[in-house]
């Protein structure tokens, strides 16, 4: 490209983005990501960026790690690609799938790799279907998943996701799949209904649905253990207890979809140790190798592992598979990438510094335009609200959103909207003084988008 204008016109011209107006791209152009430094980023113009979203959720280990650079020249130069079909294997994806394992502490027993979490989410569903057919159960198929969720874009795992933007005009969901109630407290407790009562009556409302579809129809009910892109939803306190009671009861599988919340993003190696889930299939991306490459793994339970093998062995293969299933590169990246997460202790980073942003974020609780603050560990909503008092949201929902995202762009810093809720998701590399100096840019921020409302 002879200069920055080229090629700005050139991606406005030739480049279809996701998640993106394209009409709206037209007029205003891309903000092109030149380089990355731990938590910064820089654009094509110099300019710096704390990374508050760690891109989508996901660089655990910031931007620039050498290691991470160095994994994957060593396996470009030994192995660049093969393939793990009709029985051929190689060391990387040898040793990741034994190290995921061994993280579970036998909860689970084999990992199936993909190249993104929409793709292992959809592998889920195949699974989940192919699994009840193998036990004799060819109606046990229907899958519960909640509104607001997010589980990926592809056909089945589009249709798991709780979002109308991910079904309008896709003639989506798939009729096998069912949504029940997001567990938002905040926004849908009845006045003076406790957390504990508000997941009693989520219980019981999942236990209506069964009932409903028939509990011989119901194969799995699917969560994010917190959910991140519907808004950076915390459960309410013995949620997942109450909602694994209803699905053992009618032998439906619980499936945890740990693609934002795994290897350390709330404190602990996984989100079902937070929140104690006892998942029987558990999906993991992202973090995996921060995004490096791209890599996601279905890990299966014993239980469920045996019945597919099994079956496979009837069937004579287990007919499922992606070219890049467990690429040698990015299998190498992943295990140097969780050798930095352990060998760092970002994990015990992501609980002390993720404790220090939510009481940072706190200290604003009394400002006119913040409902509430909510997250675990090293992820936080601060949702905008037009009347504190009552809750009101913005007209149109998303107003005030919408303008903190791109304001933020000014202050150095990337967030991001979600209707009017603010998230923050930085890099678990991420120290306390750059806590502070994250939550001061959004400060300023947030005074920008005090004058553009008119509080």
């Amino acid at each position: 490209m002879s200069s920055l204008q080229d090629s700005h016109s050139t991606d406005v011209r030739s480049h279809l983005h996701p998640y993106t107006n394209v009409i709206k791209h037209r007029g205003t152009g891309p903000r092109v990501i030149d380089r990355g430094a731990g938590i910064y980023v820089y654009d094509d113009q110099g300019k710096q960026y704390i990374e508050g979203m760690a891109g989508l959720w996901s660089v655990a280990v910031g931007f620039g790690e050498q290691r991470l650079v160095e994994a994957a020249t060593r396996q470009m130069s030994q192995l660049p690609y093969y393939h793990t079909f009709t029985h051929k294997s190689h060391l990387p994806v040898i040793e990741l799938a034994q190290r995921l394992v061994d993280y579970t502490e036998g909860r689970m027993a084999t990992a199936f790799f993909t190249n993104s979490g929409s793709e292992a989410n959809d592998t889920v569903v195949k699974f989940v279907w192919y699994y009840n057919n193998a036990l004799g159960r060819p109606l046990k198929k229907k899958i519960i998943a909640r509104q607001r969720a997010y589980h990926g874009v592809t056909v089945a795992s589009a249709s798991l996701t709780g979002l109308a933007g991910n079904h309008r005009d896709f003639d989506l969901p798939l009729p096998q799949i069912k949504h029940t109630s997001c567990p938002h407290h905040y926004r849908h407790a009845n006045p003076g209904e406790s957390e504990e009562d508000f997941a009693t009556r989520l219980a019981n409302e999942l236990e209506a649905l069964i009932q409903q579809e028939g509990p011989d129809t119901v194969a799995a009910f699917i969560g994010e253990p917190l959910m991140g892109a519907g808004g950076v939803i915390a459960p309410p306190r013995t949620y997942w207890q109450k909602i694994q009671a209803v699905c053992r009861k009618h032998d439906i599988l619980v499936i945890a979809d740990e693609v934002i919340t795994g290897f350390g993003r709330l404190g602990k190696r996984f989100g079902s140790d937070v929140y104690g889930i006892e998942p029987d299939i558990m999906v993991f991306s992202k973090q995996i190798t921060s995004s490096y490459q791209p890599l996601a793994a279905v890990l299966l339970s014993p239980k469920v592992n045996e019945v597919i093998a099994e079956n496979s062995g009837k069937v004579g293969t287990l007919g499922h598979g992606y070219t890049a299933s467990g690429h040698p590169v990015a299998t190498a990246v992943a295990l140097e990438n969780l050798k930095i997460i352990d060998e760092r202790g970002l994990i015990e980073n992501a609980a002390d510094c993720g404790a220090l942003l939510h009481e940072e974020l706190r200290a604003l609780a009394d400002h006119p335009l913040i409902g509430e603050v909510r997250g675990t560990g090293l992820i936080a909503g601060v949702e905008l609200v037009a009347d504190k008092a009552t809750k009101r949201p913005f007209d149109p929902l998303g107003k005030a959103g919408a303008y903190a995202y791109e304001q933020a762009h000014e202050h150095g810093l990337i967030i991001r909207g979600i209707q009017d809720t603010v998230a923050f998701c930085p890099p678990l590399i991420i120290t306390p003084a750059e806590v502070r100096e994250m939550v001061t840019r959004f400060k300023r921020t947030l005074d920008d988008v005090t004058r553009y409302v008119g509080a």
